[in-house]
């Protein structure tokens, strides 16, 4: 069982730390600690289930996408405003359809 921040504890198998490679173990603290408890919570549980295999490609946009206000990240992963077509890649266009499922930002035991 691995250990999130928040006291948030994830029962799937997600990678400790210790096994990732430094820019991704930079990436899952940064999707973790954006500033609002609603976007760690949406941000930091989608990365931590990808975290081990996204592509080099998909790491620099998940670089850019954390450069992203939070305010406008939360209000677009919520729903609350589109997603400015300048900025909606695909990584954020499938952040977009996971944070919607049931149960984003859950832990799977309290899904």
């Amino acid at each position: 069982m691995s250990q999130i921040p928040g006291s948030l504890k994830l029962s799937d198998p997600t990678p400790a730390d210790s096994e990732l490679d430094p820019r991704r173990r930079r990436l899952n603290f940064r999707a973790w600690h954006r500033g609002t408890k609603e976007t760690d919570l949406m941000v930091g549980a989608f990365v931590a289930r990808h975290i081990a295999t996204f592509t080099d490609a998909e790491l620099d946009e998940l670089e850019q996408i954390l450069e992203l206000p939070d305010v406008d990240l939360g209000d677009w992963l919520m729903q609350r405003r589109p997603i400015p077509a300048e900025l909606a890649g695909p990584l954020l266009s499938r952040m977009l359809v996971e944070c919607n499922e049931s149960g984003a930002g859950l832990p799977p035991h309290l899904r």
